[in-house]
């Protein structure tokens, strides 16, 4: 097996980990809500970014450039993921 697929098998298993944090959540209390759609949304958002820093790391041969674009798109997934629990920002798609 190649690095490039033990590197997507361990992006596929980490969303898989995250997400089983609020679906054990919601067994113990009722403030973790989740629906089915945020749960897809999450393993998108998760798995998309994901795999842009994987082709990040594959195509950008300078380290401190690899270094910025993914420290951008970590942010860029933050943000939305903030904006989607509790509007940041206040936009339509707001948690809120």
């Amino acid at each position: 097996m190649t690095l490039a697929n033990k590197r997507l098998i361990a992006i596929v298993l980490s969303v898989v980990l995250l997400l089983f944090v609020p679906l054990i959540a919601m067994q113990f209390t009722d403030e973790v809500n989740w629906k089915l759609g945020d749960f897809i949304i999450a393993a998108a958002l998760l798995f998309g970014a994901g795999l842009v820093c994987e082709w990040v790391l594959r195509k950008v041969p300078k380290s401190t450039y690899r270094i910025a674009i993914i420290a951008v798109v970590l942010a860029i997934l933050l943000l939305i993921w903030v904006e989607l629990a509790v509007g940041l920002f206040g936009t339509p798609f707001s948690g809120t």
